[in-house]
């Protein structure tokens, strides 16, 4: 058996963060990135690291990959899709901070009430959907070029600031047009003054972006495909891969896996980076440590899996950590603190 791990955020940030990085137990972890070879690659999102685990590079249709994934994708899969994800933007310092609509507690009524009223108001330009309460989007009623359309991914711009919301460019004065006569909508929706009144964070705007139409399918040789993630289980479908829901722990997915190549994503780390909370991350590290790094890494060196290639997608860099069985018993690579393993990849960046 071949395992692949997509771990978003996997090194804290901020090597210079003792707090977040001293004193953490992680032998399985550690062991892993010191008997493994390293692979390091320019930083990307989580998205752009999944898709080109899929052999997708460029301007990735995320929104129709993602809608494929979800539990109930609309029959009009192969339509052209924008991801419409609800956010709070505010103004601190002349610039503008972002906040995702995961952190605001958006309830499913006042997600589809709001979606409701943006179809009714703009019935030409196409429909909008809503997937999860945080998860919506907008389908076109015909192709649209979206070459241009280089916008970044919500997760790369959530807790952050950002500069702008949609290129400049003419062709694209249509979409923003439309953006901004969205933000007026939300400006005075119901849903937005009963939020103010209980003192919440308002949807003030929406983040476009992942435009495209579902691209030809690529079969991969992946067995089987383990993850919450919408993007990778829509990564999944269209290239005719199975998809399971993400197991409580290795053991537990070693006990029901296949002989073959399998896909899994954990992004329990992520969040915790977008929004700089260190406590959390060590938290969920530490638990991802103890149901999947540890038992992982006992799983190779017993050779119950033959491979294990260990992806995260950081700040300092899109790292891979490629281990073979025999790997595991070079007991002269002895695992470092990640403090170590955090300043070291800092300084290789300067």
């Amino acid at each position: 058996m071949q395992i692949t791990l997509v771990v978003p955020e996997l090194i804290w940030p901020e090597p210079d963060d003792r707090d977040a990085l001293d004193a953490l137990p992680c032998p399985g972890l550690g062991t892993l990135i010191a008997r493994g070879q390293l692979d390091r690659r320019p930083p990307q999102s989580v998205e752009a690291t999944l898709a080109d685990t899929f052999g997708l590079a460029g301007n990735v249709a995320y929104a129709a990959l993602r809608i494929l994934g979800e539990d109930s994708p609309p029959a009009a899969a192969d339509a052209c899709w924008l991801c419409a994800d609800p956010v709070h933007l505010r103004l601190h310092q002349e610039r503008l901070i972002l906040a995702d609509g995961a952190s605001l507690g958006i309830e499913l009524a006042e997600a589809a009430a709001i979606v409701d009223d943006f179809n009714r108001q703009f019935p030409d330009v196409g429909v909008f959907h809503v997937a999860t309460a945080d998860r919506w989007y907008l389908q076109l009623p015909r192709a649209t070029d979206f070459r241009d359309f280089d916008v970044l991914p919500l997760s790369v711009v959530a807790g952050r600031r950002v500069a702008r919301q949609l290129p400049d460019g003419p062709e694209m004065r249509w979409l923003r047009q439309l953006l901004n006569e969205v933000q007026m909508v939300l400006h005075r929706h119901p849903a937005n003054e009963q939020r103010e009144e209980a003192e919440r964070s308002t949807i003030n705007s929406l983040w476009l972006w992942g435009a495209g139409v579902l691209p030809p399918a690529s079969p991969r040789d992946f067995a089987a495909i383990w993850s919450e993630s919408p993007l990778a289980r829509g990564l999944g479908r269209a290239a005719g891969v199975p998809v399971r829901p993400l197991p409580d722990d290795a053991r537990a997915l070693l006990a029901a896996a296949r002989p073959g190549r399998q896909l899994i994503v954990l992004e329990a780390l992520q969040r915790a980076v977008q929004y700089e909370d260190a406590d959390a991350w060590r938290a969920g590290l530490l638990d991802l440590e103890a149901r999947w790094f540890a038992p992982l890494q006992r799983a190779l060196a017993s050779g119950r899996i033959d491979h294990l290639r260990l992806e995260a997608p950081t700040a300092y860099a899109t790292l891979a950590w490629e281990s073979q069985r025999g790997d595991q018993w070079k007991l002269w690579r002895r695992p470092e603190p990640l403090a170590t393993i955090a300043q070291a990849l800092a300084k290789a960046d300067q």
